[in-house]
């Protein structure tokens, strides 16, 4: 299967590559102080992790007893110590008995509050980078949101702003009517936003528009596959992306056309409605062999899918408790805390039985999918009511793992096949010489129990080295300022 790709516009700063190979073998073995290492490289130390067992995510095993070698935020080297020379200013981590993995990424969050006007979520940043989500992908932002995209990404560039790299973000358009829906579309572009975001109640006619305009203007169109348009349509059509496997349910029971007939012509709200009235009917109508067909239709398309299954496996936990039972309600910012209560408040009551079937179904799909070859990719939507930001992705991994996919796969579906999506596989995705030093250091091997992501040792961001203390400072400092 080919890798499924999108042209993304990235407005942050890619150079650099080719300089830091270029260290290893000219420029490194000169450095003899400290002073000439801070005047070569400004605020990033030179680090070598010495000894470590690196994670190769692309053949899914490990190399042995490597050093590697970062220099001005670039992994500069990564070979057996005796290739590298290592300059008496580095900073030296013993890597001897772990793991090295590129940094995480988290391919569906929220950043922003357009819906209830408040302010960003920066709250969530230190959660993600102490848990190692070093990338994010926004999936709801505006033009207006630019400047502060802009100020994060010069922030973590800079070594100012302790938060994950925002690799895409994704804009949201209203369907008033579709000259104003290509009149947003142009708008999104000209911001310098990446993608533009579906929601399921955009009508056939305006979804068709917005890929019409974004497809002119080479902007990729992701989100979740609208209420009224069928999944291998939508799929052929250039969504590039499917959240939360809308619609795939429906293209797995026998009842697909008639269902999605019963949306047309009708309002946004309406819609989803009725999608959502016919929940049950569609789960208990899944069919394996013909979940099998569709998987392997999708899976020429290249269209990847997020399933996020965090949110129907919080749904399925059986009545919520408290939320602040949970340790790590007191990260949350007030207003974060008051919108999570207000939605337990407001939710209706949780059918326990459907919301098992639904965990089952979306598990088997996953399942189906992958074995198909479509491609799975890692996201929470967070920071929905119990996805914490940070901790879910986690969750999301080792939920991915119970649906079938190997240890190593689900690393893949946070490192780098996200990478490959976003066109970004030269700089990121994987531990390779002239990337980016995005990296976790792990005490136990991800690839004999994906669960050990969480056992993390230090964090590499952008080159700057965050031990085990520093990221328990993170957290420590996040719960006394909200």
């Amino acid at each position: 299967m080919s890798i499924p790709q999108c042209n993304w516009r990235l407005s942050r700063a890619t150079a650099g590559v080719a300089a830091a190979v270029t260290l290893v073998s000219t420029f490194v073995p000169r450095l003899s102080s400290s002073e000439e290492a801070a005047a070569a490289v400004g605020a990033r130390p030179i680090i070598a992790i010495e000894g470590v067992s690196v994670v190769d995510v692309l053949s899914g095993t490990l190399l042995d007893a490597r050093t590697v070698l970062i220099v001005d935020g670039r992994i500069a080297a990564t070979a057996a110590a005796t290739a590298v020379d290592v300059p008496p200013v580095a900073v030296r981590i013993d890597g001897r008995g772990r793991y090295l993995i590129p940094g995480l990424v988290d391919m569906h969050v929220h950043l922003f509050n357009n819906f209830t006007h408040r302010a960003p979520n920066e709250w969530a940043f230190p959660l993600f980078v102490a848990n190692g989500v070093t990338g994010v992908r926004e999936m709801q932002s505006v033009p207006a949101d630019m400047p502060s995209l802009t100020r994060w990404r010069a922030g973590v560039a800079r070594g100012d702003l302790i938060a994950p790299h925002v690799l895409a973000a994704g804009v949201s358009v209203a369907d008033d009517s579709v000259a104003s829906t290509r009149r947003q579309v142009r708008e999104a572009h000209a911001a310098g936003l990446d993608f533009v975001k579906i929601f399921s109640g955009v009508t056939e006619l305006h979804w068709g528009a917005i890929l019409e305009e974004a497809r002119a203007l080479q902007m990729p169109v992701c989100g979740h596959v609208p209420a009224a348009v069928t999944l291998l349509d939508a799929a052929r059509a250039g969504q590039r992306s499917n959240e939360h496997l809308a619609q795939v349910y429906e293209a797995c029971s026998a009842m697909e056309q008639q269902l999605v007939r019963g949306r047309e012509a009708r309002g946004r709200t309406e819609t989803v409605k009725v999608r959502e009235g016919q929940e049950r009917e569609v789960l208990e109508s899944f069919d394996q062999l013909i979940c099998d067909r569709i998987a392997t239709a999708l899976a020429t398309s290249g269209q990847v899918q997020v399933p996020t299954l965090v949110l129907p496996h919080f749904e399925a936990r059986g009545p919520r408790t408290d939320f602040w039972d949970d340790a790590r309600w007191a990260y949350l910012r007030v207003d974060e805390q008051a919108r999570w209560e207000r939605f337990r408040k407001e939710q209706p009551a949780n059918d326990e039985a459907l919301a098992a079937q639904r965990l089952e179904v979306s598990r088997r799909i996953v399942m189906t999918l992958h074995a198909a070859g479509v491609r799975i990719l890692a996201g929470t939507d967070a920071p929905m009511p119990l996805v914490y930001p940070g901790f879910a992705l986690h969750e999301e991994l080792q939920l991915l793992a119970d649906a079938g996919l190997s240890a190593a796969d689900a690393l893949r579906a946070a490192t780098i096949w996200p990478a490959e999506f976003l066109g970004q596989s030269d700089s990121s995705g994987s531990v390779a010489v002239g990337k980016r030093a995005d990296l976790v250091l792990l005490d136990e091997n991800p690839l004999s129990d994906i669960s050990n992501t969480q056992r993390i040792r230090a964090v590499v961001l952008d080159g700057r080295l965050f031990r085990r203390a520093d990221l328990d400072a993170l957290l420590r400092d996040a719960r006394s300022t909200q």
